[in-house]
Order: structure tokens, then C-alpha cells, then sequence
């Protein structure tokens, strides 16, 4: 579970990111998080992952209350979590295989465990038979399909994208939302931060828009359709 309670952000140069921001996230759930640049969402992505802290307010996420977070906690946060990226930030002089195989080694899974998962995540990914092509050998949907991979492959209990359509054509868009949704259907929490207006249009899922720091909307179906009590 995702939960941030009257949550402040103000960084060093004064610029005042968070205003107070509520929002939950429930375990299973499929989350929009839309609005205007400088509405808050990178922020909010930045605490989650334990990149930034909150001036004030309380931000928990998957049983970790990151207030008082330890030091040595955070890597066992981020186990928790998969990020992917609009720039996929794959490393270019690995296959797809070995780009996996550097995230499972990171958290220390034995190369038993690595031989048994990467197979099963690349067949969800669609990626079955790709493992020992190089990231430019790939279009870029595929190479975002690497990037989603690479997120799962520790099992994480939550998938946070940041914009992962946002260098594909529409059909691709698509596509690679239409995989998130699925990897979801299999019991990931998955929150989705985009842009994309008519792509989110496409999907019945929560959505919960960002204006100033704070929600300004909150609810199910079209872009923001929903009005919060804020």
C-alpha cells in the first residue's frame, strides 16, 4: 500500500513541489497519476522510490514508513518497487538477458533463481527468443518491454511508470499499456504517471490528477472526470 498523508515538499531553492498532497494506493490497484508540468508527479515518484524526503506530512509505502527510514532500509524499500523509465535506461553493451541478470544481482539472487526467472518474465513481456540481442538491436517498443521486464524480474509488489509511452507511436503506447494492465491482472500494484490523455481515455481505471501539489481530482474513467471535495 501506497499512502501520503498531508505531504509538503519544499526544495532548497524554495520551489514549493507539494502542497499538502493525500493519496492512497491500495495493493492491486491499476493508478493514473496525471497533470500539468509542475503539478508534482516527478516529486511524488522521487518519495516513493526514497530519492527525496517530505518537509512535512507522512509518506508509507509498502510497509515502510519513509519519516524515519533507515539508511540500510532503503535498498530493502526498493526491492519492493520496479521502476520503469521514458528513457528505458537499459545498458547498451549488455544483451536483454544480461541487463536482467544485473538487476537480479543487485538485490543478490542466486543464479538459480535467475535462471528460472528471467525466462518466465521475458515469455510475459513477449520477448521469448530475444534474450541475446544488444538494446539497439531492438525497436523501442521492444527495448520498453526490456525495461518492464527488468522491473518485474525481482517480483516487486509495486510498478511505478514514468511516462513508458512517452517515446512510442500510439500503437505501441497502447501496447505497452495494455501489458501493464495485464502484469496488474497477476496481482502487481501498478502506478502509471503520464501526459497521455487519450491513452488513459482508453482504459476504465482510476485516475487521480495533480495541480499545484495537491489532487485536485480523484475517481474512475475519463481524464479526471471525477471532482475530490478539495
Amino acid at each position: 500500500m501506497i499512502r501520503l498523508t498531508e505531504v509538503y515538499k519544499e526544495y532548497p531553492n524554495g520551489t514549493k513541489a507539494l502542497n499538502g498532497l493525500d493519496m492512497e494506493i491500495k495493493d492491486g490497484e491499476f493508478v493514473f497519476m496525471v497533470g500539468p508540468s509542475g503539478s508534482g508527479k516527478s516529486t511524488v515518484i522521487k518519495l516513493l522510490t526514497g530519492e527525496v524526503s517530505a518537509t512535512g506530512g507522512r509518506v508509507v509505502v509498502n510497509g515502510f514508513n519513509l519519516n524515519n527510514i533507515a539508511e540500510w532500509q532503503i535498498p530493502h524499500l526498493r526491492r519492493t518497487l520496479g521502476v520503469i523509465f521514458q528513457d528505458f535506461r537499459l545498458i547498451d553493451k549488455k544483451s536483454v538477458y544480461d541487463n536482467m541478470v544485473f538487476a537480479m544481482r543487485v538485490v543478490g539472487a542466486s543464479q538459480r533463481e535467475i535462471k528460472k526467472r528471467i525466462p518466465y518474465v521475458l515469455r510475459l513481456v513477449g520477448l521469448e527468443g530475444k534474450s541475446s540481442r544488444l538494446p539497439d538491436e531492438l525497436s523501442g517498443g521492444e527495448q520498453q518491454r526490456v525495461a518492464i521486464a527488468r522491473a518485474l524480474v525481482n517480483n516487486p509488489d509495486t510498478i511505478i511508470a514514468d511516462e513508458p509511452t512517452g517515446n512510442l507511436d500510439p500503437k505501441k503506447s497502447l501496447e505497452i499499456m495494455t501489458l501493464l494492465k495485464r502484469i496488474n491482472e497477476l496481482g502487481t500494484t501498478v502506478l502509471v504517471v503520464t501526459h497521455e490523455r487519450d491513452l488513459v481515455n482508453r482504459f476504465d481505471e482510476r485516475v487521480v490528477m495533480l495541480e499545484k501539489g495537491r489532487v485536485i481530482s480523484d475517481g474512475v474513467g475519463k481524464y479526471g472526470a471525477k471532482k475530490s471535495n478539495e
